[in-house]
């Protein structure tokens, strides 16, 4: 049987019970009336009186509700609006687990003077860098609270360049086998390199070949649970058919010469016209050691497993790191920033690119050689795929003018926006003193 939210939502409820429902008078357990009510904020109808139950709702019972890990995420969104901010709820919001790290990042950078209050006496924001770095960025921090938060981030940890804390990257849910999906066993990096020259260009060096083995071993149970997850590249292969086309030319170039015309010998020319072209007349007989099929480099990714897409994604060319860092498997896009050969151009291209993973560009950030790089910082901050904790963190390190361009970036969140807006005055005003 449906319950009454499923009913309001199916528009299946009478005005009368509907009014009873934003007068929160039903008959229902709390959690499921304060669902209904939230959902009735939005409606025309009744919105208002929705919003007038939630804000006069009994407080003990409320408590109760955000700080339960079981909690809607409905419920404890509305409640850390802005707007819906009751002061007393915020510590049973900011404990709550069930409230993730990326709310908290947005209302401590932009929270007002209770909400600051409340964080300063948090122990998970105490104990998260991340949290901390845009709390200190909050214009209602006094200075005694900032130098507090400036103690707390001085005995963190600090792992990575940008104001972000380093995240072991979780375990990755395993993907159907391939007998299970119907898939045909792709094949190894070695069988490839046999068959068809995938691998031929592989970066044999020490240095290369100790980054693939530290990431083998760290991503074992990854790789195990991957071994036959398919290349599937983030916003389709647009753009990467093309990526080679040796393989296609040459090809070409053997079809030319094969359907080019022999000479002919004439019925009346005898054995003299065969002694003159004697290397001209050869039966068609195929050679015993046929050459090895021609495929772009796309081709031969695609038939790889994820062990082999991996080896490539360490070892291989430019080229294929471009197309690798593309694979929607996130244990390959990673693989390529391990790459001892990528190069600071091509990751300042990977940090601006849209069709890449979020994992990707979380993965730049823990690379403080990537983070050295201002174009690097910029394209990150610029990049709408990129998380907005890390957005955030990486803002007060903008130069002016991007600031100023960054705070009008319609295509970023409107939190990013407002912070580079504060950070753009704050500097140009700075700049206006001296």
């Amino acid at each position: 049987m449906p319950n009454m939210l499923d009913m309001i939502k199916a528009s299946a409820v009478p005005a009368n019970l509907m009014k009873a429902a934003a007068h929160g008078s039903l008959t229902m357990p709390a959690v499921e009336t304060l669902e209904v009510l939230v959902y009735l904020t939005q409606n025309k109808v009744f919105g208002q009186q929705a919003r007038m139950t939630l804000a006069a709702w009994d407080l003990d019972a409320t408590q109760a509700t955000v700080g339960d890990s079981k909690a809607p995420q409905e419920i404890l969104r509305y409640y850390l609006k802005p707007e819906n901010i009751r002061p007393k709820l915020l510590p049973f919001l900011i404990e709550n687990p069930a409230v993730g790290d990326e709310l908290l990042i947005v209302l401590a950078a932009e929270g007002s003077r209770d909400v600051v209050r409340a964080m300063l006496a948090s122990a998970r924001v105490r104990a998260s860098h991340k949290i901390l770095e845009l709390l200190s960025l909050n214009t209602h921090v006094t200075q005694p609270e900032a130098a507090e938060v400036s103690k707390w981030l001085s005995g963190t940890e600090l792992r990575v360049v940008g104001g972000t804390e380093a995240e072991v990257a979780p375990a990755m849910v395993a993907e159907p086998a391939a007998a299970q999906s119907g898939l045909e066993p792709q094949a190894s990096a070695e069988s490839i390199s046999d068959t068809s020259g995938a691998l031929d260009c592989e970066d044999e060096s020490e240095e290369a070949m100790a980054a693939l083995t530290a990431f083998e071993r760290e991503h074992a149970a990854e790789l195990a649970s991957l071994a036959n997850a398919p290349f599937k590249p983030i916003g389709g292969t647009y753009g990467l058919e093309g990526s080679d086309g040796s393989g296609e030319s040459a090809a070409g170039e053997d079809e030319t010469a094969a359907s080019s015309p022999q000479p002919a010998v004439s019925p009346g020319s005898g054995g003299s016209a065969a002694a003159a072209a004697p290397a001209k007349i050869k039966p068609k007989v195929p050679p015993k050691n046929a050459v090895p099929e021609r495929v772009s480099v796309l081709q031969k990714i695609a038939r790889l497993d994820v062990k082999g897409r991996v080896q490539l994604a360490v070892r291989g060319s430019k080229e294929e790191r471009a197309i690798l860092v593309r694979d929607g498997t996130k244990l390959v896009a990673l693989a390529v920033l391990q790459s001892p050969k990528i190069s600071d151009g091509e990751v300042e291209k990977f940090a601006g690119q849209k069709n890449v993973l979020e994992a990707t560009l979380r993965g730049i950030t823990m690379h403080r050689r990537f983070m050295k790089n201002y174009n690097t910082v910029r394209n990150l901050t610029f990049n709408p795929r990129t998380p907005i904790d890390l957005s955030l963190g990486m803002i007060k390190n903008l130069m002016i003018q991007d600031l100023k361009n960054l705070s009008g970036n319609k295509e970023v969140s409107d939190t990013v926006r407002k912070m580079a807006l504060r950070g753009y005055k704050q500097k140009a005003d700075a700049t206006k003193k001296s």
